[in-house]
């Protein structure tokens, strides 16, 4: 069917438009096997483009990579047009220098390859970020985050007794005994940062000892240079390159997606 993009030693696709067309279609036939096409499930799609060089700008140009919302307006007509019913809160992302999973779906005739995200398959995604401490004293000058950490704990003490009796570790740990003011303030379950891998980026969240009426916690944006309080455990902060985190009255963490 895509004998137009097969490649031969000096030739890769066509036309921007035609390779936008054959994307789509391959792009529709895999969602309408997603259970018989019932698109209601779907949370995202994956599309990852494997082309380098010159076919990979012509890739770029088919799936609007300058416009990105606009190929997924694409394929939500297509989806329209064969009732496959996808959520209105469904996300579209396009990758070109991800490796690609081994779970994705390749294409015989195309340089591309689609994950279906659901509740039940979700694509593992993985991040790192550092952490600086610029106030305070904590055990280390610098703390090295990854996905695959799960909870990472922030308080005074490392080993930390807390409500009925039970211990906490603390990965970024705040010593109790330091002379350093911004200690005092801190709690022994302040806080706690978690990765969200539906979104690909870090969550702090407040503890217990994190929200009013007890000690506080901070967050100071980059962004108009807002300032955002946490005054419960179960809504969190996305956190971004420069946040800071400020503990308490004084102890001042620094975000970063850059290790």
């Amino acid at each position: 069917m895509f004998d137009l993009f097969k490649k031969n030693e000096n030739k890769g696709p066509q036309d921007v438009k035609s390779l936008r067309d054959a994307l789509l279609r391959f792009i529709k036939a895999e969602l309408q096997k997603a259970e018989g096409g019932e698109g209601s499930h779907i949370k995202g799609v994956n599309l990852f483009i494997i082309a380098n060089g010159n076919e990979k700008h012509i890739y770029e140009a088919a799936v609007y990579a300058a416009e990105p919302d606009k190929f997924k307006q694409e394929i939500q007509k297509i989806a329209d047009d064969y009732a496959l019913d996808l959520p209105a809160n469904w996300v579209l992302e396009v990758s070109f220098d991800e490796p690609v999973p081994a779970e994705a779906l390749k294409s015989k005739e195309l340089d591309a390859a689609l994950f279906i995200r659901t509740k039940e398959h979700t694509l593992l995604k993985t991040g790192s970020a550092y952490i600086a401490v610029l106030s305070g004293e904590a055990e280390q000058a610098g703390y090295q985050i990854t996905s695959d950490a799960g909870k990472i704990n922030i308080g005074r003490e490392r080993r930390a007794q807390i409500a009925g009796g039970f211990f906490r570790t603390n990965y970024i740990a705040f010593p109790g005994d330091s002379a350093n003011p911004s200690n005092k303030f801190i709690s022994r379950q302040h806080a706690h940062i978690e990765w969200n891998n539906d979104e690909g980026y870090f969550m702090l969240y407040a503890d217990e000892g994190g929200v009013p009426p007890g000690n506080k916690i901070k967050v100071k944006t980059l962004k108009g240079d807002t300032l955002i309080k946490l005054h419960s455990t179960e809504i969190g902060h996305c956190l971004a390159d420069g946040d800071q985190i400020i503990l308490g009255d004084s102890a001042v963490l620094e975000f970063s997606y850059q290790v």
